[in-house]
């Protein structure tokens, strides 16, 4: 044990810190190499295919295009013409998907939902940064974010960009504190927009 806080200590760069914070430091640095983007594996492969790799190596799990069942396992991603398979929905639940890996989504053409549910390393920068995505502003229709701590209402207006946006659920959003003014922007920006919130 004590040769595994020492290796976290050296790979994080870090002072000496309690077993517990060396700990914590050192999964922060590895889900930070998990969300890197190899800009060169997405002309190899094709955005849906990097895409997928990122999302299942964070612990995410996403289902394609004409498909019912989720694909969770990332060693058992589908092989065969790298243009068969266009991510349809994510359901990032409980893993580490953070901004430096947002890139990823970039060439995605067909996702119609996404799913953030206790993902502790998202905020407010990772959603502007989905609502400025040309693709994306196209083709998603249906969003949720539940327990994502860090969020707040400036990072869940950046969503009216998503222009055929339709139902947004937002729960259990502690930093999200100015309710009415939600409701206003949404009202005027996406009319056709079924909003459901469970905020205290």
């Amino acid at each position: 044990m004590m040769l595994f806080g020492k290796i976290s200590q050296q790979l994080c760069g870090l002072k000496k810190l309690p077993w517990s914070c060396d700990c914590r430091n050192f999964w922060g640095w590895l889900n930070a190499v998990f969300n890197k983007v190899d800009y060169e594996r997405i002309k190899d492969v094709g955005p849906d295919r990097a895409a997928s790799e990122w999302l299942l190596r964070c612990g995410a799990t996403v289902r394609y295009h004409g498909q019912e069942r989720w694909q969770k396992d990332y060693n058992h991603l589908p092989t065969g013409p790298l243009d068969k398979y266009k991510i349809q929905a994510i359901d990032a639940t409980d893993s580490c998907i953070m901004r430096i890996g947002f890139d990823h989504l970039e060439g995605l053409q067909h996702v119609e939902k996404i799913r953030l549910c206790k993902c502790h390393y998202i905020e407010d920068d990772c959603l502007e940064r989905l609502g400025k995505l040309e693709n994306l502003q196209k083709s998603i229709l249906e969003m949720e974010i539940i327990s994502c701590g860090n969020i707040t209402d400036r990072g869940i207006i950046a969503l009216y960009h998503l222009r055929n946006l339709k139902y947004l659920l937002l729960r259990d959003l502690p930093g999200v504190r100015e309710k009415e003014n939600l409701i206003q922007t949404f009202k005027t920006t996406l009319p056709s927009l079924e909003l459901k919130l469970d905020l205290k």
